[in-house]
């Protein structure tokens, strides 16, 4: 048996609009949303009485989508400090490819978007840069230039 495809990543967040506000300003489009309860959802998670609220938001070409989950019931906990390093162990950063890195960042900003460090260019290839969003999300925005 083959991989299919990857099919989401799923984010646990404390403040969903917040949240949502952020990836829709990126370029994000909410898919649909759900309270997620049940024995089900207890047994896959191994955790009793599991209460979220989920949003789905996928990229403009449908292929890519993000999960933003609201626990209500138990509560979240922070595994680490909310501005940990892009060196911490775990899941990094993921990466969107945008039109212009600066205008992304500019529009982010009201959002709590933060640059982690610069915006750089990496050959005659990219122009990159990591962002902090809500919950100390971090984003690579990637610019193709021509």
């Amino acid at each position: 048996m083959t991989l299919q495809r990857m099919d989401h990543v799923s984010i646990v967040v404390s403040d969903l609009a917040a949240a949502v506000a952020f990836f829709v300003e990126l370029g994000m489009e909410r898919e649909g949303e759900a309270p997620i309860e049940g024995r089900w959802v207890d047994r896959v998670n191994g955790i009793d009485d599991v209460r979220v609220d989920i949003v789905m938001m996928r990229t403009p070409d449908g292929h890519g989508k993000v999960e933003l989950t609201r626990f209500r019931s138990p509560a979240a906990i922070s595994a680490e400090p909310s501005a940990a390093p892009p060196n911490t162990l775990g899941l990094r950063s993921i990466m969107f490819a945008v039109d212009d890195v600066d205008d992304v960042v500019a529009r982010l900003r009201p959002h709590g978007g933060e640059l982690v460090g610069e915006v750089v260019r990496y050959e005659d290839i990219y122009r990159l840069c990591y962002l902090r969003g809500p919950e100390g999300i971090i984003v690579a925005l990637a610019e193709q230039l021509n």
